[in-house]
């Protein structure tokens, strides 16, 4: 029976959630599967992959054959250099510790690439909130400023008016004085 490594579509539409299964080559694309080894989320950054490392390369190293993408995946995970890596254990080239020790400092290094990504990320998000809020800050400024004017503007003319009704009074209180005298 020939096996392949691939995904198998989950999730809603237009929000895919993968599992990556062990399948025959002539089984529907979502439909029976042998096992399933792990799970692909492309829509987080980076994409978030859970995978039982153990069986994926068990089933590598049995000749499963990955479709392209779960193959970019694997490879990302580690798989296919813990499988280079064993080669060179079963040939002699090095030990199993040394073996562990190479995979070891290059998980550590992708990880710190990975947390680089996360952070610059989060970094840049706050730069754009930061800048956002600036913006609407300045806005505000100036529709208070607007504001402002307005109100001084209606408080002069009111002013204005008062003065009027009060030098008309005094003229009036003025030539009542007058008329009784």
């Amino acid at each position: 029976m020939a096996t392949k490594i691939r995904l198998q579509r989950g999730g809603r539409k237009g929000y895919a959630f993968y599992g990556i299964v062990i399948a025959d080559v002539r089984a529907p694309r979502d439909g029976k599967f042998t096992e399933k080894i792990g799970t692909y989320n492309p829509n987080t950054n980076p994409a978030t992959v859970d995978l039982n490392f153990e069986r994926a390369l068990l089933w590598v190293e049995c000749g499963a054959q990955p479709t392209d993408t779960v193959r970019n995946i694997l490879k990302s995970e580690g798989v296919y250099l813990m499988k280079h890596l064993r080669g060179g254990v079963k040939k002699g080239a090095f030990d199993e510790a040394t073996a562990l020790k190479k995979f070891d400092a290059w998980k550590e290094e992708k990880t710190k690439g990975n947390e680089a990504i996360r952070t610059n990320e989060a970094k840049a998000k706050k730069d754009l909130e930061a800048k956002k809020l600036e913006a609407e800050k300045q806005v505000n400024a100036a529709i208070a400023k607007k504001n402002a004017e307005k109100k001084a503007a209606a408080e002069a003319a009111n002013a204005e008016a008062t003065a009027e009704e009060t030098v008309a009074e005094v003229a009036e209180n003025v030539e009542e004085t007058a008329a009784e005298a």
